[in-house]
């Protein structure tokens, strides 16, 4: 395997499923709610399906200029359009909304209150790691992207 990559912590999807299996234990054991069923629903839904919308969104436009989206391969390109244009990191963003969504709809606090750690996890096990990687490979052009663009929303 190349060594031409982040050297992030772990797959950045692993992180959130690890978050929301610990939720959902927690769940069994010391029961939370969230909301009501109609707004449950209706939120839940909402924040998971614009959350893979915006997830989709970034991998295209990775795709579409043949760079890698996984983590674990070489940066090939510097992307900046797309929603790349709004935040650094709309693949993240997505997942995070995504997750969001998913707690409401399975009703619980403690998955809704582990996305700050996992938020804080993202931020310095993947996030900055990725943007050091991403600095020294594109030199200037990411430092500049990088002012002019969020890293989260």
């Amino acid at each position: 395997m190349s060594e031409d990559h982040p050297r992030v912590i772990t797959l950045p999807p692993a992180i959130y499923a690890g978050a929301f299996v610990l939720g959902l234990l927690l769940e069994y054991f010391w029961r939370t709610s969230v909301v009501g069923p109609a707004l449950r629903i209706g939120l839940g839904a909402f924040l998971v399906l614009v959350g893979f919308a915006i997830m989709i969104s970034g991998v295209r436009v990775f795709r579409t200029a043949g760079t890698n989206v996984e983590v674990y391969r070489p940066a090939t390109s510097l992307v900046v359009t797309g929603p790349y244009q709004f935040t650094r990191n709309p693949i993240y963003v997505g997942m995070t909304m995504a997750y969001a969504g998913a707690g409401v709809l399975a009703d619980s606090l403690w998955v809704l209150g582990l996305v700050v750690p996992v938020l804080v996890l993202m931020d310095y096990g993947v996030v900055r790691r990725e943007e050091q990687y991403l600095a020294e490979k594109f030199g200037d052009a990411y430092r500049n992207y990088s002012r002019t663009v969020r890293r989260w929303v």
